[in-house]
């Protein structure tokens, strides 16, 4: 089999380019090592938090630029992919203030809160700061969204194979002639003129296979792979189970983000997590499954102090894989016909609609994508 586009990997960065590859014509062959929205991955389940709160404008604009996409997918999935039960930011670390001031430049409606107003308003939630609200954010369905994708990608011709680990790449050719050979582990090949590589916390593991020239190599910001942990805490009786935003609490000495759990906690709780405190893995293909216990003792101390609304002991826990840069910036960049993307650092899920079509206008060579996102480029 070959194709114009060969694209590596679909959760949510790989389908949204082969949905966006194959709208604008481009053949389009997406290959999973596993299957979409595979749980080896960071895209499966429904729970991820959507929102706007960044201190960084580039990424608020960003954000912005996801909505018609939003809409776009939520119409072709027949429901909505983004629950708008809103969003709060708080904490010492966090600076509500400082967030409030960029969605203040950017044009996204938010409200700052005292911290006794923020109590009265969700007596659940124990703050400790100022607050900052902003409705527009909300939860959105990872695994839905992947579906979703892929159909649209089939739809427009793309084939999907299953079960197809890429091993390494092969450059065939030259010139206008050049092109590639997959390699898969069991043997399998396929050839495209191009390639896209969005393999997540299995990166790591491919660099240095993907027939990439050695300055993009050598210039290509560190990986660290994490092996994260979440729990589901029940709602107590009496606790308002619809009247849950998400938060982001950020203090000296933890930083905590919770949302409703959704399917993946039988709509029963809350999915609370430690930011960015799992173990390190060379990449995806070493994470275990087990959970960290003095993690789970950290989380549960947390909802003890902060989260009343909560029975303080998990009935589900899971982990999750975090692929991230040093600077949390997302990597978009094309070296001889191979184009890597890695929507990195736990807070990529938000942007996949918009993430494939700056992906595509990457490979495609149409387009310009963030400065930040390229590699060797001075990242803030």
């Amino acid at each position: 089999m070959s194709s114009q586009f060969l694209v590596v990997g679909a959760g949510l960065a790989g389908a949204s380019t082969a949905w966006r590859l194959a709208e604008r014509g481009s053949s389009v062959t997406l290959v999973e090592r596993d299957v979409p929205a595979s749980e080896q991955g960071s895209s499966h389940g429904s729970a991820r938090i959507f929102r706007y709160a960044y201190p960084e404008r580039v990424y608020v604009d960003l954000v912005g630029a996801t909505e018609p996409g939003w809409a776009e997918l939520s119409a072709l999935h027949g429901a909505d992919l983004v629950r708008r039960c809103g969003a709060l930011d708080f904490g010492t670390q966090r600076d509500p203030h400082g967030l409030a001031a960029v969605l203040a430049a950017a044009g996204v409606e938010h409200e700052l809160l005292a911290r006794d107003e923020a109590r009265a308003r969700w007596p659940h939630i124990a703050f400790d700061t100022d607050v900052l609200l902003h409705r527009v954010g909300g939860v959105l369905d990872a695994e839905s969204t992947v579906t979703t994708m892929v159909a649209a990608a089939k739809a427009r011709g793309a084939e999907v194979l299953t079960g197809w680990p890429l091993q390494r790449l092969e450059r065939t050719g030259s010139g206008s002639t050049s092109g590639f050979v997959a390699h898969a582990a069991d043997g399998r090949t396929l050839t495209a003129e191009r390639v896209v590589v969005a393999a997540g916390g299995f990166l790591p593991q491919l660099l240095g296979d993907l027939a990439l020239p050695s300055g993009f190599l050598d210039a290509f910001p560190a990986l660290q792979v994490k092996e994260e942990n979440a729990f589901h805490f029940p709602y107590r009786d009496g606790a308002p189970a619809e009247d849950w935003p998400t938060l982001i609490h950020k203090r000296e000495d933890i930083c905590v983000y919770a949302l409703p759990g959704g399917r993946d906690a039988q709509f029963r709780g809350q999915k609370v997590a430690e930011y960015d405190a799992g173990r390190v893995i060379p990449s995806a293909a070493a994470r275990s499954g087990r959970i960290d216990p003095a993690n789970r003792a950290r989380v549960v101390d947390y909802v003890q102090r902060f989260l009343p609304g909560l029975e303080p002991e998990p009935y589900a826990e899971t982990t999750c894989l975090f692929t991230n840069t040093p600077t949390e910036d997302f990597v978009v960049d094309e070296a001889d016909g191979v184009t890597v993307v890695s929507p990195c650092s736990g807070h990529g899920a938000k942007f996949a609609p918009v993430l494939g079509e700056v992906a595509a206008d990457v490979a495609l060579g149409t387009g310009s994508v963030p400065e930040r996102f390229r590699v060797g480029s001075p990242r803030a």
